[in-house]
């Protein structure tokens, strides 16, 4: 049983990062999903694919899986670079690109 660490990556269809500063513990599958033959539904056998621990910082997570000897792998998140500019920038004289309009 193998758990991963990380940080969620914010959803596109949010602007901001609501729900991205808690570390998230979850553990990898082991057993295969198969289509339920009456309804067609996905089901598995594997309870702990289910399971979804928040920690408020990477270190409590750490200590958690420790303590209950969990195997696991911390995947550290990237950091956004952000593009500071203007809304008048797109109307600048010797802006690169092609005037479109």
């Amino acid at each position: 049983m193998q758990a991963r660490i990380y940080q969620p990556a914010k959803t596109a269809m949010q602007s901001g990062k609501a729900l991205t500063h808690e570390w998230v513990l979850d553990f990898a599958p082991s057993a295969p999903r198969f289509a339920e033959p009456l309804m067609g539904w996905t089901g598995s056998t594997d309870t702990q694919r289910q399971v979804k621990l928040k920690f408020e910082t990477k270190e409590e997570a750490i200590a958690y899986a420790e303590k209950h000897g969990i195997a696991y792998i911390v995947e550290e998140p990237t950091q956004r670079s952000l593009q500071m500019r203007a809304y008048a920038d797109n109307f600048k004289f010797d802006r690169v690109g092609r005037w479109t309009h």
